[in-house]
Parts: structure tokens; sequence; C-alpha cells
């Protein structure tokens, strides 16, 4: 009689149960390795995010009320001078161009420290303003797509990049032509094909105004939509004196074309003889809240100390002193707080709004709680100095 030969029905359920269980094995080790690496790119693409946010808002901010040489603590001259409120835009009275404000917040309302945001999957967009004078028309305008619940930043400076006038500018003359050398010109532009706003300075004296025509070889200044009082200029500029281009900007959290919200900046500028226009660019993907703190010199005092006397919002700020102008020139840093997330769902573990990684999250005081949505969160946070007011404010 023959032998039989092959696998049993028990010996072949034994081998495909110890397949299954090696196959589960083997899925068990790529999912972990799967969610690590998700985890790993979360966390690189918050540190990355955080790191270009900062760095975007650091920076403007150290420029802030820059003036060439000088900075906007330079005492200007009264009467008919383009600088009694350093700037030639005081009859149109525009807030996206108050050069003579050269930084100034917005605070959202219900953000003030000690404050509680609960953080949406899909923000909302708008939003009101505990400032006294709420967000001003022409700013609002052009933030459409601005985030509830997120602080908003102002900057005017002049750009660092400078060229020297080859013709001096002589008193009294209403309208006249200032030659700046061609060899920069297109650095010069900062990326605005025909720029409109610039600035004149010396160590002494500095003053923003709206060009009649602009090119690499000529800047003429007159009467222009936006110096609609230019009349009789009380000023005098040696050759040699700098042109710098004006920046008026605006730093804010807005929702991108994906429905994220994002660090964007706006930037008002205006073509030679032109209208204000803003040019809105997104910066940083992943900055879901922007929080702001304010430290100011001694409102109370008549002449400031030079430090630091207390920190607060902006809508404090705004009151702190009869003229809000001044209370803003006491402003000497800004503590930022940002809270942000990963572009993409990072980790099944961090779905738990109980975790230690996305419960409990403070930015400048306030505690924000976080969605159900998968995503890697962090708050990072920065004091800078404003350059400019490190003395004389």
């Amino acid at each position: 009689m023959q032998a039989q030969s092959g696998m049993s029905l028990i010996e072949l359920m034994i081998a495909l149960l110890i397949g299954l269980i090696l196959m589960l094995g083997v899925i068990q080790v790529f999912s972990a390795s799967s969610n690590a690496y998700r985890l790993a790119k979360g966390t690189a693409r918050l540190q990355e995010g955080g790191r270009f946010a900062m760095d975007y808002l650091s920076r403007d901010l150290r420029m802030a009320g820059h003036m060439g040489c000088s900075s906007d603590q330079i005492l200007t001259r009264d009467g008919t001078s383009l600088l009694t409120s350093r700037t030639t835009f005081g009859a149109t009275d525009d807030a996206a161009l108050q050069f003579n404000y050269a930084i100034r917040g917005y605070e959202a309302s219900g953000t003030a420290p000690k404050g509680a945001i609960t953080l949406a999957s899909t923000p909302t967009v708008g939003g009101a303003y505990s400032n006294a004078s709420g967000l001003p028309a022409r700013i609002s305008n052009a933030l459409t797509n601005r985030v509830s619940g997120s602080d908003i930043l102002v900057l005017r400076y002049l750009e660092g990049q400078g060229l020297p006038i080859t013709t001096a500018v002589n008193s009294g003359t209403p309208n006249f032509t200032i030659s700046p050398s061609t060899t920069d010109w297109s650095l010069f532009k900062g990326g605005i094909t025909t720029p409109g706003l610039f600035g004149i300075t010396t160590c002494d004296n500095a003053i923003v105004f709206q060009a009649k025509t602009a090119s690499a070889t000529s800047v003429t200044v007159a009467a222009t939509t936006l110096n609609a009082g230019l009349s009789a200029i009380n000023f005098q500029f040696p050759q040699g004196a700098e042109l710098y281009r004006a920046e008026s900007e605006v730093y804010y959290v807005g929702l991108n074309s994906d429905s994220r919200p994002s660090l964007y900046r706006a930037r008002f500028t205006a073509a030679p003889d032109g209208g204000i226009t803003a040019l809105t660019e997104e910066l940083v993907e992943g900055v879901e809240s922007m929080q702001l703190l304010y430290g100011q010199d001694s409102p109370t005092s008549s002449t400031p100390g030079g430090s630091v006397t207390q920190l607060v919002t902006a809508d404090q700020i705004d009151t702190s002193m009869s003229s809000s102008e001044a209370a803003w020139r006491r402003v000497i840093t800004v503590q930022i707080g940002l809270v942000m997330a990963s572009p993409e769902v990072a980790s099944a573990t961090q779905v738990d709004s109980s975790n230690t990684q996305t419960a409990g999250l403070t930015a400048q005081g306030v505690t924000f709680t976080a969605p159900n949505d998968g995503r890697a969160r962090t708050v990072y946070q920065s004091t800078v100095t404003l350059r400019n007011r490190l003395y004389g404010n």
C-alpha cells in the first residue's frame, strides 16, 4: 500500500495562520512607520513655518520707523513744510498711508490675555476689533480673507535700499525733479513694477511723498492724486541725500485658496500719480492665530524714560494718552505669539484634543482649544525690539 504525501488540512490551516500573523506584523510595522513619518513631516513643517513667520515679522518690525540715517523720532518743521505730520498724505487722511504712525496694531475682540479661543477646522472670516476707532475701512476692505480672532499689525518705514540724489532739491520750489543714480534701480523697486511712494532723507530731515513720474533716471514731484495739498514746499535737500521707496504694510492671518489659515502681508502702494492699491501675498501656511502685546514707555510721563513700563494690547495703547499718535510713538517692543498647525494630518494621536501636544496651547496669555482634525500644533513666541526706537522716543 502506497503512503500518502502532501499536507493535511490541519497543517494547511496552521500555515495560513502563521502567514496571517506575519502579515499583520508587517502591516503594523508599516503603519507605525507611516505614522512616524507623517508626524516627523508635520513637526518639520511646523518648525520651518515658525522660523519663516518669525523671520518675516521680526525683520519688518525692526525696520519700522526707519527714515534713512535717522529714525521716525526725527524733529520736523511746522508751517508749510510737508513734514508737519511726517507725511505728505495728511490732506487725504488715508489710513493706509499714515506714515506718522510707524507702527499700529488692531486688537481682535476677545483676545486679551487670560482670554480663551476655540480654533475651528474651517476658520471664520471677518471679526471685530476692540480699538476705539475700529479697523479702518481702507484696511478692512483690503483684508477680505482675514481670520476672526487674530490681531493685525501695521508697519511703515523707508526701505533699506537707498539711492543718492545727484541734484540738489531747492527750498521753496513746489515742482522739481530729482535724479537718482541708475545702478540699483531694479533692486530699489522691491518687486513693484512702477513704484510711486518715496522718501527723501538726510540725517536731520525727511519727507514722504508720491511722485508725479518715476523712472531709473528721474523722479518728478508735483501735485498728484495723493499729494493733493502740495503747493508750497519748505524744505531743502543737498546733492547726495538719499531717496528711498516708502513701505506701508499690514500683517494678518487670512484664509488661502484651500481654506486653510496662513500668515499674509498686504503692501499698500500707488503708482506715480495713481490711486492706492493693496498687493496681498501669502507668506507662511499653517499660521492659525497671531497674538500681539506691545511694550510701551511710560504714557503718564511728559517725557519718555527710555524703557518699557507696561505690556498692553493695541486697544489699550490707543487710549493710554490724549493723542493715539503720541501713544504709539512710545512703543518700544512687540511680543509675538503664533499658533501654528501642520498643513496636513500629522498623526492619529493628534486627534485626541486632550493630548498634551494639542491641549493647553497658550500664546501671549490667550488659551487655545484645538479641533480634532489630526494636525500637529505648537506655539512660537518672540519679543522684538523696534530698532528705530532704541533711543530718543
